[in-house]
């Protein structure tokens, strides 16, 4: 991540702070309200293995042949559900005969007890393919050339995240689902903890082969709702962290049979940021982000793996009054559950 970049984003930041007014912060919540919400983003899946050093650099970027993503999210009192996939009618979500066939499917819940925002998700991703070939392969042609293919590559992820809100006048639900609306400027420091078990599994010439993950992370972010207008917000935020990873796996020997289990352990090293823009009214909301996620370790001496994005999203929302059969039964639940 380059540190200037950082160092400019901060200092935004600071100056959206300071303009922050000093009276309590007014949040009007729409928990009694059901809310729909369709997204569409650039998001995909994507990693970048590098070799070498700085004069003679060599990259392998694997990614999914899908461009943009679509999410269907409902909210209602302090739940927050949403399913992501990759429609094909969509342009570059359907390649298939140059990048391979490739899928995509997340389950993402968010709860919103008090001031802590609890996320869990299961992500299912299958097929990818090289996409730098003209970096690996001179005289390769982009718009003729098939790609080198990797079909039965499949990433599943079991992930969480707890994140707690230091200034309690700060809504950063209004951000992350739009659930409120803050109508004065604040900003938020906001320490996080994420976490994921992950299964790399693939075949190749008949050969199977998996590996195991354990991710762990402990993240500090700084937030701002700078409300422009009674209607109209701009949020930058920015997050760093560190943490661990912890890999386990067999190779497979030239028999057939397994080798000796192996386990690595290496030090990861992530960053966040962006900037969302929404209107809000009482029943309508639209809105759009830009926001980019970089998170790289160091596999072995010159050897470095990265998961990096720069990716945009659309959202457009509609509230309305729960119907009654959600509302008795998710109140059944809450007598049983009293954080509900």
């Amino acid at each position: 991540m380059n540190s200037k970049a950082v160092s400019v984003f901060f200092l935004c930041l600071s100056g959206f702070y300071s303009k922050a007014q000093a009276d309590s912060t007014k949040i009007k919540s729409y928990a009694d309200q059901v809310m729909i919400r369709v997204n569409l983003d650039t998001n995909i899946e994507n990693y970048t293995f590098s070799e070498g050093g700085e004069e003679n650099l060599n990259q392998t970027i694997l990614s999914i042949n899908n461009k943009t993503k679509t999410s269907l999210s409902v909210d209602y009192k302090i739940i927050s559900a949403t399913l992501s996939f990759t429609p094909r009618f969509f342009s570059g979500n359907n390649d298939n005969e140059r990048k391979g066939s490739s899928s995509y499917t997340d389950f993402r819940f968010r709860f919103f007890p008090k001031r802590f925002i609890q996320t869990v998700y299961y992500k299912n991703v299958k097929g990818f393919y090289v996409e730098n070939m003209q970096d690996l392969l001179p005289g390769w042609q982009k718009d003729r050339d098939p790609y080198i293919k990797f079909p039965d590559l499949r990433v599943q992820t079991f992930g969480g995240s707890t994140s707690y809100i230091l200034n309690k006048d700060f809504s950063l639900k209004s951000l992350y689902t739009q659930g409120e609306w803050q109508k004065n400027s604040k900003g938020s420091w906001v320490p996080f903890l994420d976490y994921d078990f992950t299964i790399f599994s693939n075949t190749i010439n008949g050969v199977k082969s998996k590996e195991y993950q354990y991710n762990f992370g402990a993240n500090i972010g700084y937030f701002y709702n700078w409300v422009i207008a009674e209607k109209v917000n701009i949020s930058p935020y920015l997050t760093l962290g560190i943490g661990g990873k912890f890999s386990s796996f067999k190779d497979t020997l030239e028999n057939g049979s397994k080798g000796p289990k192996q386990n690595e352990q290496y030090v990861t090293v992530k960053g966040s940021g962006g900037l969302h823009i929404g209107y809000n009214s009482d029943r309508f909301l639209f809105g759009g982000k830009l926001n980019f996620n970089a998170t790289a370790y160091d596999e072995k001496e010159n050897s470095t793996v990265e998961n990096n994005s720069v990716y945009g999203l659309l959202y457009i929302g509609y509230r309305f009054p729960p119907p009654k059969v959600v509302k008795r039964n998710y109140d059944k639940i809450q007598k049983k559950i009293p954080i509900l």
